[in-house]
């Protein structure tokens, strides 16, 4: 693992972070971007029809459509796909890990991946849930790639190790690391919960570093507030 860790701790400690309009080559020559992703997207207010529809339900303050959603508008049954995959694993009511752990799976799993954007908004989610002062030890831990260092129990740092396997070395034999999870007392539905949250950042945060999608103009850390309805995004 010491050949990720340096990268990890850059990018969590901001060093790789984006600031401000990108350039971009365009007709022969450079221009700033207009764009929240290297690819076409709608805004909220050009959209019609079934995009419309869709925006309705992602839409935060100010009609404000987060960009890794902007980025789906070209094809807006693969953000109802994202979506629904977003909710039921991370804001569904029959989960039964905590959600503040959820996000922290969300957040390790993403530095570990390099997306800066998804670090961003979920560290600002996960500050909501838990506090500043617990967010900021989370992150540090993570940060530092030591998670004995950080607020977290046992179970959770076994939990870390499994996603830290599953990100990093997906080719790898899981036998052992499931049984570890099940002798620090997760039964078998919760396991299942890590992984899905494990593989729902890595596909969230591959399409937003596929697609050069920034955090310009997004509101962090905002999720669902329903957790009963999987419709009510």
């Amino acid at each position: 693992s010491a050949t990720w860790r340096p990268m990890l701790l850059k990018m969590l400690s901001g060093e790789t972070r984006s600031h401000g309009a990108w350039k971009v080559e365009k007709r022969g020559s450079t221009e700033e971007k207009s764009d929240p992703a290297l690819i076409h997207t709608i805004p909220y207010q050009q959209a019609s029809k079934r995009l419309l529809q869709l925006y309705e339900r992602v839409k935060g303050p100010d009609n404000n459509v987060d960009n890794i959603m902007l980025a789906h508008s070209l094809r807006p049954h693969t953000m109802e796909g994202h979506m629904a995959l977003y909710k039921s694993v991370l804001h569904h009511k029959d989960n039964k890990i905590p959600k503040g752990f959820l996000e922290t799976i969300g957040v390790w799993v993403s530095g570990m991946n390099g997306c800066s954007y998804c670090v961003e908004h979920h560290y600002a989610g996960l500050c909501r849930l838990v506090g500043k002062e617990k967010g900021s030890q989370i992150r540090r831990s993570l940060e530092s790639g030591n998670i004995e260092s950080g607020p977290f129990s046992s179970r959770e740092k076994q939990a870390l190790q499994y996603v830290e396997i599953l990100t990093l070395s997906p080719e790898s034999s899981f036998v052992e690391p499931i049984e570890d999870l099940r002798k620090v007392g997760f039964n078998d539905g919760e396991i299942l919960e890590i992984n899905q949250v494990a593989a729902y950042f890595s596909y969230a945060n591959r399409s937003v570093q596929g697609l050069g999608v920034t955090c310009d103009g997004d509101i962090l850390g905002l999720s669902p507030n329903n957790a009963e309805r999987l419709d009510d995004w």
